[in-house]
């Protein structure tokens, strides 16, 4: 596996826990506000795995979990394998995923090794094409977020709230494709470091606090938890 980043404690990206975040390189989205866009080239591999699992060796007496993200973990032909090393350690783990590999998904939901999912709901699916993924096909997104409801695993989906991609009339139709879910994040857009500025160059691109708050009014009723990150 080809990794790109590690950082070495988070109290936000494990609910509940302490953790550290690992983070694959390669993806197969390129969304304008990736604020980790040098993460998208796989060939980028700043440590290596014996790298990883030796760090998290010497510091099992502090963390609690650690965070698979990226890039894009299920892109990861060994990402399983990865897996069951660090539960073997007695980790808590967390995959963060854009959901379109529903396959790798459903493989690591079989194999008991993942605790909790996070999986990113850009916009509606079919307003992906052509800024988010040129290829991907809503059915696949749709198929990914039926798992994770159906999974009996802890989950959450979130959506970082930047125009023109999101909007409340496209949050207001995001509804019926969550609802049920556990629990949902609306994440404030960061403008430092992003993918394409230039995307954003002539919109109004971030929302208000208050605005943020009226979008959390939309789907207290609908899922068991909503909260603004």
């Amino acid at each position: 596996m080809g990794f790109g980043g590690l950082q070495k404690t988070s109290l936000i990206d494990y609910p509940g826990k302490i953790s550290c975040v690992v983070f694959v390189s390669g993806c197969n989205f390129h969304c304008p506000y990736c604020h980790n866009p040098d993460l998208i080239d796989p060939a980028l591999k700043r440590y290596s795995q014996s790298g990883i699992l030796d760090f998290l060796e010497k510091r099992r007496n502090f963390l609690d979990a650690v965070v698979v993200s990226g890039g894009e973990p299920t892109l990861q032909m060994d990402l399983l394998s990865f897996c069951k090393k660090i539960k073997s350690m007695g980790y808590s783990l967390k995959v963060d995923t854009n959901g379109s590999r529903p396959r790798v998904i459903r493989q690591l939901i079989k194999s008991g090794v993942v605790d909790y999912f996070a999986m990113d709901v850009k916009t509606l699916p079919h307003l992906y094409k052509p800024d988010i993924s040129p290829s991907v096909q809503p059915e696949t997104l749709l198929e990914s977020i039926g798992l994770l409801m159906e999974s009996g695993i802890e989950y959450e989906f979130r959506t970082t709230c930047a125009k023109p991609l999101v909007d409340e009339g496209i949050l207001k139709d995001l509804v019926p494709m969550i609802s049920g879910a556990r629990r949902y994040v609306l994440q404030s857009f960061r403008q430092e470091g992003i993918l394409s500025p230039d995307f954003f160059r002539t919109v109004e691109k971030q929302f208000t606090m208050d605005e943020l708050g009226g979008f959390k009014n939309i789907f207290e009723k609908h899922v068991g938890e909503c909260i603004i990150r």
